[in-house]
């Protein structure tokens, strides 16, 4: 054995023991290797080898040579490993092609158990410059090396600051960190035998007496085995006679170990996919785009019928409203903070609605890990390198001062501020990631701007520039034959409307908006994006644009402050239930111009839209996208035409050119979108929904009365945009 063998041999046996003292306390510790990357995964390999590991998993983007494949996992594949376990996980962060995937490691964290070790291989000089995983940040025309590299550093500082990380360079030994005394404390008899922690058994409990209009929201961080209470509940629900349980979540992967803890206590059931059954009933996993399509046309839910929703802060409030109208009984489960999404947000956005809705709903939250103990060092310091537990302060006062920007090299360095910033974001998106803050501080092209009151942030915005190429790129984007990365908004609009000068021209996108709930509607929302405006006219660019889930209350935000649809998605997105709307307001001459041509163009395709791929689109939305186009007048025979329909004298499909004319007029005049004949006019006229369909939309018992209803909204808009109707 050599002197380099010798030191393995001698570093390995020392975490070894000490990872025994760690299984002891049903901690978790994290190595942080710093070396070469064959160095690295040498002394990686020999800890793989020497350890009584169970379940151990090496993540890097390509299989290593001394690692079987059922062990190997690509980072971009850690999805599909939440709700499994492992006890040792080795992070490859420093060979060539590896880099520092925040995604993958706050998914996989969760899953790593008492007594676990994590790996984590970097360079030396961490955070001095780019990883490969920065490859994903870099847009066209940036280059990963020439990007800033504030988010590595920041990971660097923290871990060298935090006294329980395991230090190991290369041919040193690993500086193992004292451990500190702990209190020892008496355990108590749980109180289900199936479950693992009196939290646990609660939530079990209170699901098994799921009442009528009275729903459950449970809320825990990672690990703490919401997933398998509502497994656990399934179980005795069918044991109890219950046909049929629907289960969803972002994504199948979500609910993977209520499955698995299903499928432990009821061993006479048979998995088949996304469904468990057994003789008294089954369990059956549906998608969130699916079970909205499904409630919609009336094939799911109903009297008596149940529905679990796990990880709904990853599913839009509007889409959660929708299941909590058609389920009697609902319970929603939701991580508070992690990989998932944010609970605190869930809970501030779909507060309102569980109030008005169904007032009785209770609430209840696990506090108890189950994967490790409750002082776990691990966790927290997770918790701080991902901000996963980013909250904003409460605020007090109102914006003292305008919008200002704010330098992302200061904000890297100014960890409070940052996780006031990261906080706001966070609580306002359903869809953050920990992959967000890498690109915060380090995103080409990305701005930031802030409302704050002290150092309390009421309002952020952040903005990204797109656009600006060369015409021959651009029209190999809009022909299909080219892809370059980034540009999100601009290069749609090429690609799927056909604009050319979209990608020649400039954009700004606003990639996050967000206000503190308590200092909505004060107008501050519309501040930040007036002040962007401005920008963008002083900047040159040719158009401010948003892109966003097609919802009622967000699309009003954006009309007030004068921006119009240019683009809407064909499909409605697996994981938010709703289609991507894009939209824009002109910032120069050329983009005025610009402006008009798209506006036009989708007006010109909405209504085909309407009648074929987007037949199924939410009736206010559809009004909402259809007012933009509104022309003011309705001419003499289109009036007839109606009114002939209204007093029943015309079939009313024959008069439905009129009739989407009189839509469209009643839509220029103020009518309210969630008008109830508008919105049946709407569903008929242009979305195509008549006969035995409309009649069952409107709960009438036939064709007969379903036109007599049609007569009667003909008849309210005849009125409402009568010209003494207008005063």
């Amino acid at each position: 054995m050599n002197r380099g063998e010798r030191e393995h041999d001698l570093s390995t046996r020392a975490l070894l023991a000490h990872i025994s003292r760690l299984a002891r306390r049903r901690w978790r510790g994290l190595v942080w290797l710093q070396c070469a990357p064959q160095t690295c995964c040498d002394a990686a390999v020999e800890l793989w080898r020497a350890g009584a590991w169970h379940s151990p998993l090496w993540v890097a983007p390509e299989l290593p040579g001394q690692v079987d494949t059922a062990h190997w996992l690509a980072p971009a594949r850690a999805r599909t490993r939440l709700g499994g376990e492992h006890d040792l996980l080795v992070i490859d962060a420093v060979s060539a092609g590896a880099g520092f995937d925040p995604d993958a490691v706050a998914a996989l964290v969760g899953t790593l158990t008492a007594g676990g070790l994590l790996v984590l291989m970097t360079p030396h000089d961490w955070g001095g410059r780019p990883d490969a995983d920065y490859a994903r940040l870099a847009e066209h025309p940036w280059r990963p090396e020439a990007l800033t590299s504030r988010y590595l550093a920041r990971l660097a500082r923290l871990l060298a600051r935090d006294d329980q990380v395991i230090r190991w360079r290369a041919g040193e030994t690993p500086r193992l960190p004292r451990l500190p005394i702990r209190q020892a404390h008496a355990e108590l008899p749980l109180t289900d035998g199936d479950c693992l922690t009196d939290d646990q058994a609660q939530a079990v409990a209170r699901l098994a007496r799921l009442r009528r209009r009275r729903p459950l929201v449970i809320t825990a961080d990672r690990g703490r085995g919401k997933s398998a209470a509502l497994g656990i509940a399934c179980a005795r629900w069918l044991a109890t006679g219950e046909q049929e349980v629907l289960v969803t979540a972002p994504r199948p992967a979500a609910v993977e170990s209520l499955f698995e803890r299903l499928a432990a206590l009821c061993p006479q059931g048979e998995r088949r996919g996304h469904v468990f059954a057994t003789d008294q009933g089954e369990v059956r996993f549906v998608a969130p785009d699916a079970l909205a399509e499904l409630a919609r046309q009336g094939q799911a839910g109903g009297a008596g019928r149940l529905l679990l929703v796990d990880e709904a802060a990853a599913i839009p409030a509007g889409l959660l409203g929708e299941w909590l109208d058609a389920f009697p009984r609902i319970a929603f489960a939701t991580t508070v903070h992690g990989y998932e999404g944010s609970g605190r947000g869930f809970a501030l956005r779909f507060r309102e609605r569980l109030e008005r809705t169904t007032p009785e709903w209770r609430g209840l939250h696990l506090a108890d890990p189950i994967r490790w103990a409750s002082d776990d060092p691990l966790e927290p310091l997770i918790h701080r390198l991902l901000m996963l537990d980013a909250d904003p302060p409460e605020p007090h006062d109102r914006a003292t001062d305008g919008v200002r920007r704010l330098s992302r090299a200061t904000l890297a360095g100014d960890e409070p501020g940052l996780r006031s910033l990261f906080g706001l974001l966070v609580q306002a998106h359903y869809r953050t990631t920990p992959s967000d803050l890498r690109l915060l501080l380090d995103g080409p092209g990305l701005t930031v701007g802030a409302m704050t009151a002290g150092d309390v942030p009421l309002g952020v915005v952040m903005t990204a520039d797109e656009g600006g190429f060369e015409a021959d790129l651009a029209e190999g984007v809009a022909r299909g034959e080219r892809r370059p990365r980034g540009h999100l908004m601009a290069q749609s609009l090429a690609a799927h409307v056909g604009s050319r000068e979209a990608l020649t021209g400039h954009l700004r996108r606003v990639v996050r908006i967000a206000v503190a709930p308590q200092h909505r509607r004060e107008g501050l929302g519309k501040r930040l994006i007036e002040a962007e405006l401005e920008r963008a006219r002083d900047d040159g660019c040719d158009l401010l644009g948003a892109s966003f889930g097609a919802e009622p209350a967000l699309m009003a935000f954006w009309q007030r402050q004068g921006f119009h649809a240019l683009r809407l998605g064909l499909t409605r997105e697996t994981a938010t239930g709703e289609h991507a709307l894009m939209v824009a307001r002109a910032t120069s001459k050329r983009g005025e111009a610009l402006m008009g041509s798209l506006v036009a163009r989708f007006q010109r395709a909405l209504p085909g839209l309407l009648a074929f791929e987007l037949r199924d689109l939410a009736p206010p939305v559809a009004a909402a996208l259809l007012a933009e186009g509104c022309g003011v007048n309705l001419a003499d025979d289109d009036r007839r035409d109606a009114e002939d329909v209204a007093a029943g004298h015309r079939e009313p499909a024959l008069a439905r050119p009129a009739l989407q004319a009189l839509v469209r007029l009643a839509l220029s005049r103020g009518i309210s979108f969630a008008d109830p004949e508008l919105l049946l006019l709407v569903t008929w006229g242009f979305q195509g929904l008549s006969g035995d369909a409309l009649a069952r939309h409107l709960g009438v018992s036939g064709r007969r009365q379903a036109t007599a209803r049609l007569r009667q909204a003909v008849a309210m808009l005849l009125s409402f945009s009568s010209p003494s109707a207008m005063g």
